[in-house]
């Protein structure tokens, strides 16, 4: 299939009501608001879907999701699994949806209809335990890099982007904003 023809599914997801366990949410909606992207991308706010994500995860060719992972790592580090790393790391039992995605791909593969191209971008979290709509100041720092390294997944992959702009504003309403104060 050729690579402009692949469907990109940009599926960011967390709980935002836990701190930095928004994380991904908080990606999906930042792209959403400063991008328009070619056709064959798609930006998804999963949430703690789980199983009810299966119809847009089997309609896509390559499945980029931006979650937080334990990894081992330090704090606010960022990494990109495929395969058994995206399992192993999906895998943990902190998290109000991390089995759910795993599940979920399961039950994608059980049908048959799993994306050629399955890419985690995981960040390590420093607190996703606190109730909270604020991202910890690690996580909030890392946002932007973050974006960059979707963006430029999403071009390898054979979508593209433009800046939004005054004549193309995003009409994605955010219903429960970042609180950035308490980054201060």
């Amino acid at each position: 299939m050729p690579e402009k023809d692949k469907r990109i599914l940009i599926l960011g997801v967390g709980n935002i009501l836990f701190t930095d366990e928004g994380f991904g949410v908080r990606v999906a909606e930042e792209l959403e608001q400063k991008y328009v992207f070619s056709d064959n991308v798609t930006v998804l706010d999963g949430g703690t879907l789980g199983l009810k994500l299966m119809g847009p995860i089997m309609e896509s060719d390559y499945l980029i999701i931006v979650d937080i992972v334990l990894n081992e790592g330090e704090p606010g580090e960022i990494f990109r699994l495929l395969g058994e790393d995206l399992n192993k790391a999906c895998a943990f039992k902190n998290s109000l949806h991390q089995t759910d995605l795993l599940d979920t791909l399961a039950q994608c593969s059980i049908i048959g209809n799993v994306p050629d191209d399955v890419v985690l971008f995981g960040i390590e979290p420093v607190n996703y335990k606190d109730m909270s709509a604020a991202l910890s100041p690690e996580l909030e720092a890392r946002l932007p890099q973050m974006e960059a390294l979707v963006l430029e997944e999403v071009e390898a992959a054979g979508g593209s982007h433009t800046l939004r702009t005054d004549k193309n504003p995003a009409t994605e309403k955010i219903y429960v904003p970042r609180d950035t104060s308490r980054n201060s």
